[in-house]
């Protein structure tokens, strides 16, 4: 039987296995021998003083930040949530490093795009303070104080802003699939620092392109360069296994094409059959006459021009019908099929379609009525995006979420294309000042902007596309969940009241927490997916939860008999897929039940048994 022990994903452990298995030779009494490792890398291995790396002030402490366990939780928060039982998308409400590591078992090699806008280290933009004690407990103290931004007056700008985003990076990746990518918005202030970190984070070779969105329609007029651009990073997981998309070809595009002739192939349109001697070269072999089957009449490439193919291939293509024959000069040319076309459009480096700054305050003043929220991106700008780097089914991460752009966006393309993608938002409940727009509104904080442009959002869509087939199934909901620490009671041997403390640890679970808080806990802690499926049960008139269609059975009520071990072997014996039962250590009627019931449950052929 295996205690729950409330903690994360051990990265530290997870990356020791891999290299054991990569390198058992290098192994001496179950650990790590680093001599025998690099005898067997051999000159792979850099043992000089100086090489080119990218370092700053606290470096070396980000990186032990990013692999903590964390002992926290997701406390599910049903009431500000919508559509609670059916929805698969997520909003989290926290500190999102310390989400990053809850979300690492369940969500581990899941994410096919992550999208982030951190903030840019204008100077008065910064509020992330990571502890590197309890992270929890740090923000739970801040948020009980003042998270408001704060103008930057360290004398390590960048290495603060460095140590704040290279362990949120370290943990995300994780998270990518392997045919995943990111995507992430910056300015000039740390576009070089930015670039530097996910270079070693996500390696110089996983390095995809540097965006420009065209971000204003005209450049300020304050200065002689009018600055009117930011950048967005991409870098791949893998960029051999990378998978991008091409965006939709537009309908002018397409409307270009026809078929005047009846072709069987469909709509063509006319295409120069001449080159610039491919490459320059002009070879004999594509110089040649071209036979105007009807008139009779010879053509000739252009002069310095030849054809683009041989006139062996060109025969055949005159043959199958793709060498049409203009009407007025009786030239050649050759038919360009729409069904034999990309069916989309490169993405090019310079997005000037993404909408500019001004619709994107537009957008939320639609919403809203008031200007709530400053800078957000275009629904635009992350359609393009979104498109480029998802398709049906992804998931989508965005853990600077903010106004909920990337939300908003995902169930715009969802209802456009029949997609269902699902998104995952993280933000930090940064308090909205008592002078600004977003408090007069009524609104406390960043959260309850992007939580409410969610709901509004989602049903705008929902009414403008109402006509359209399937519109009802359109996912607009999403599941609340907010960071605090764990709901199990915390071991402290230095109190005072030690029988107190004693007695206490009889029942692990704090007060004030309900099962359903220590249910959700145990799914993320398990690496189950807090949108599985899941029902209440009962069973022998003790309440359990049956989860992901009963992969995993919970009970942790009190006063358990064998009577109720046996009704869940039954559960697996009539079919249930029953991989895992977690019970409360004390929940069991005496000492003779807990000892038979793993047994008993081992006779069944669950050999997954465990307790908190």
């Amino acid at each position: 039987m295996n205690k729950f022990d409330g903690k994360t994903m051990d990265l530290v452990q997870q990356n020791i296995d891999e290299l054991k298995k990569l390198f058992p030779e290098a192994l001496t009494e179950g650990k790590i021998d680093f001599d025998q490792l690099r005898l067997l890398l051999g000159d792979e291995v850099d043992t000089g003083k100086e090489k080119y790396e990218f370092t700053w002030p606290g470096k070396s402490d980000c990186i032990r930040l990013s692999q903590q366990q964390s002992t926290g939780t997701l406390r599910p928060d049903k009431e500000s949530s919508k559509d609670w039982g059916t929805t698969q998308n997520l909003y989290i409400e926290g500190d999102n490093l310390e989400v990053l590591r809850l979300l690492q078992k369940a969500y581990h090699r899941k994410v096919k795009m992550i999208y982030i806008d951190p903030p840019y280290n204008t100077g008065n933009d910064f509020i992330y303070e990571d502890d590197f004690r309890d992270n929890v407990k740090n923000y739970k103290e801040k948020t009980e104080q003042d998270m408001m931004a704060k103008p930057a007056n360290s004398g390590r700008y960048h290495s603060d802003w460095l140590n704040m985003m290279h362990p949120r990076l370290n943990l995300a990746k994780n998270l990518l699939r392997d045919e995943g990518v990111i995507f992430i918005s910056i300015d000039d202030n740390e576009v070089d620092n930015l670039k530097k970190i996910c270079n070693e984070i996500f390696y110089e070779y996983n390095f995809v392109e540097q965006l420009i969105w065209k971000r204003r329609s005209t450049p300020p007029n304050d200065r002689v360069i009018g600055k009117n651009h930011e950048y967005i990073l991409v870098y791949a997981k893998d960029i051999e296994k990378m998978e991008l998309y091409l965006q939709p070809r537009s309908e002018g595009i397409n409307s270009r094409y026809s078929n005047p002739d009846t072709d069987p192939r469909g709509d063509w349109v006319a295409s120069d059959l001449s080159a610039n001697g491919k490459g320059g070269r002009l070879t004999e072999s594509c110089i040649y006459p071209i036979k105007n089957p009807i008139t009779r009449e010879e053509y000739y490439p252009p002069q310095n021009k030849c054809w683009l193919y041989n006139e062996e291939k060109m025969t055949g293509l005159i043959n199958e019908g793709r060498i049409g024959f203009r009407a007025n000069s009786g030239a050649p040319f050759l038919k360009r099929y729409l069904s034999e076309v990309r069916q989309g459009a490169t993405l090019p480096t310079i997005i000037d379609n993404g909408g500019f700054s001004s619709d994107s305050a537009k957008e939320i003043k639609d919403i809203f009525s008031k200007d709530v929220f400053e800078f957000p991106k275009t629904t635009k700008l992350l359609k393009i995006l979104v498109q480029t780097g998802s398709v049906n089914n992804d998931i989508i991460l965005d853990f600077f979420s903010g106004s909920a752009t990337t939300a908003h966006s995902v169930m715009q393309l969802n209802a456009e294309d029949n997609g269902n993608r699902k998104f995952i938002m993280v933000q930090l409940p940064e308090p909205c000042s008592e002078d600004s727009e977003a408090y007069k509104a009524g609104f406390s904080n960043i959260c309850e902007i992007g939580k409410e442009r969610i709901r509004r959002a989602g049903e705008k869509i929902k009414e403008e596309n109402k006509d359209k087939e399937g519109i009802e199934n359109l996912d607009i909901g999403f599941k609340v969940f907010k960071l605090d620490t764990s709901n199990l009671k915390a071991w402290d041997p230095d109190v005072e009241e030690l029988e107190e403390t004693l007695k206490g640890m009889v029942d692990p679970i704090k007060e004030g927490r309900t099962q359903e808080d220590m249910l959700y806990e145990i799914m993320l802690k398990y690496g189950i997916d807090p949108t599985m499926p899941l029902k209440e049960i009962q069973i022998k008139g003790k309440t359990a939860y049956s989860v992901g269609l009963g992969y995993m059975i919970v009970c942790l009520e009190d006063g358990l008999t064998l009577d109720v071990i046996e009704a869940i072997g039954d559960m697996k014996q009539s079919g249930q897929e029953i991989a895992r039962v977690v019970f409360r250590d004390s929940g069991f009627a005496d000492d003779n039940v807990k000892t038979n019931a793993v047994q008993l449950l081992k006779k069944f052929g669950v050999e997954d048994f465990r307790t908190i």
